[in-house]
C-alpha cells in the first residue's frame, strides 16, 4: 500500500503537537509519561520530535489525558496552528 505523502501543513502540525506535549510533560520525563500512558517510549519521542507527524487518536488521547491537556482544546490548538502557517505562507 502506498501512502500519500504529507503536506507541509500536515507536518507543521506534527511539529507543533510534539513541542506541546513535551511543554506539558514539563519536569517528568519522557519514560515516566510513556509509562503512565502505556504509549512505547520510542513513539512518544517520535511524536514529541515530529517525525510522527499523525498519530493515532487514541495514542494522543492516552496522552492527553496523563499530561492533563483536555483533548478538543488540543485539537483546536493543532488546528489553528496548521491554519496560522497556511496563512503565513500564502
Amino acid at each position: 500500500m502506498v501512502r500519500t505523502p504529507l503536506t507541509e501543513e500536515q507536518r507543521y502540525r506534527g511539529r507543533a503537537l510534539g513541542q506541546t506535549l513535551r511543554e506539558a510533560r514539563g519536569a517528568r520525563s519522557a519514560a515516566q509519561i510513556a509509562a503512565e500512558s502505556g504509549v512505547p517510549l520510542d513513539t512518544l519521542r517520535k511524536i514529541e520530535r515530529g517525525v510522527i507527524a499523525m498519530p493515532a487518536f487514541f495514542t494522543v488521547a492516552q496522552l492527553a489525558r496523563v499530561l492533563d491537556l483536555d483533548l478538543a482544546t488540543l485539537a483546536d490548538d493543532m488546528l489553528a496552528a496548521g491554519d496560522a502557517d497556511h496563512a503565513v505562507a500564502s
